[in-house]
């Protein structure tokens, strides 16, 4: 896999996350409101963990390094 690749998957595996994020707010569109040709968010973000050999530990590490890392972002403003 080359570097555009990687970066293409990086990018859909982190608009996967920032929707997630959004409907923990609340201020994401609900799973009824969602487009009915997209698969619901925990079905495409299990595709993306198998697709990139990601255990539910690193994902669950992952999301809340950029929980607490938004938090502190917003801190800084």
């Amino acid at each position: 896999m080359d570097e555009r690749e990687k970066l293409r998957k990086f990018r859909e595996l982190d608009d996967a996350f920032a929707t997630a994020l959004k409907e923990l707010d609340g201020g994401g569109a609900s799973n009824e409101d969602a487009a009915p040709q997209e698969p619901p968010f925990e079905e495409r973000l299990r595709a993306l963990m198998q697709e990139y050999g990601q255990s539910s530990q690193s994902v669950a590490t992952l999301m809340r390094t950029i929980v607490e890392l938004g938090h502190s972002s917003r801190g800084a403003q």
